[in-house]
């Protein structure tokens, strides 16, 4: 079942163009490595595992995990 409330990753690309941050910023601010952060908006990561995941759930382009032993 598909989560209805996901964005696309052009829709993420206008929010952060829309609220004035760069991705560097973004990425900072959470503790991210920004090279993985434009890697993820790029689509060059597929984000199954990892940073990679983690910054795709806090973007809103993935569903985070079910259960929670896979959250932490």
């Amino acid at each position: 079942m598909k989560d209805t409330n996901l964005q696309s990753l052009e829709q993420v690309r206008r929010q952060f163009a829309a609220e004035g941050v760069s991705v560097n910023q973004w990425a900072k601010a959470r503790g991210y490595r920004p090279r993985t952060v434009y890697a993820v908006l790029s689509g060059q990561l597929m984000c199954s595992r990892g940073a990679s995941h983690q910054i795709a759930v806090a973007l809103g382009l993935k569903s985070p995990p079910k259960h929670a032993f896979l959250a932490e």
